[in-house]
């Protein structure tokens, strides 16, 4: 399964928070065009994914919701759970930590790290920050794999480095500078600005 697409990877998360929400209406069974309607894709890309994962419904019922949820489980999270620190408990931090709060129980964000002396100590969502100071202590001492940079664009090479040195395997980077990785870590770059300028493109071709 490590070979799965990239872009598989990430549909495999929609298609199960899509799943998640279906099974909270008790949903047992789903087709592959309704997956496809939620997700604003083809049935036909929904059923080659899965396939990917080598799993099949029925011509009658479609796919059993709670075994694919089960199965995509299998392959995205880690048997042993994953932690993960977020740097820079702004206003992005804050709401980065709330959404994720309790949101999967294979994926934790176990510690946050600023430099404000009001904010060490507090707790946001029920994850204690820290002084970025004691950040590797506390990588090591926590078991976190995921750094999270959600600091000022002028600190995100300095914290990205910060968090290679402190034994991070992986780096989601919310901020809109671009930064290097070594090949060990896993890198994956959201920039909002560029996300809302690919929507206006499309609003302005309609």
């Amino acid at each position: 399964m490590k070979h799965l697409p990239h872009k598989t990877i990430e549909r495999l998360s929609q298609y199960r928070r899509a799943l998640l929400l279906c099974q909270a209406i008790e949903k047992t069974h789903i087709f592959s065009h309704e997956i496809a309607k939620i997700q604003h894709i083809t049935s036909v890309q929904v059923r080659r994914d899965i396939m990917l994962i080598g799993y099949n419904g029925t011509l009658r019922k479609g796919y059993n919701i709670a075994n694919l949820i089960i199965l995509i489980g299998k392959i995205l999270d880690d048997e042993k759970g994953i932690n993960v620190a977020i740097v820079g408990m702004g206003n992005l931090g804050g709401a980065i930590t709330k959404y994720f709060s309790g949101k999967r129980t294979k994926l934790e964000i176990a510690a946050a790290f600023d430099i404000n002396p009001k904010k060490i100590g507090k707790k946001y969502s029920g994850v204690e920050c820290f002084h970025l100071d004691q950040i590797k202590k506390i990588i090591k001492e926590k078991d976190i794999s995921i750094g999270i940079i959600a600091v000022p664009s002028s600190e995100t090479i300095s914290i990205k480095d910060i968090l290679v040195n402190s034994g991070i395997k992986g780096i989601l980077n919310y901020t809109p500078k671009p930064v290097n990785v070594p090949d060990n870590v896993y890198l994956e770059e959201y920039d909002m600005t560029t996300s809302l300028e690919k929507v206006a493109f499309f609003v302005k071709m309609h």
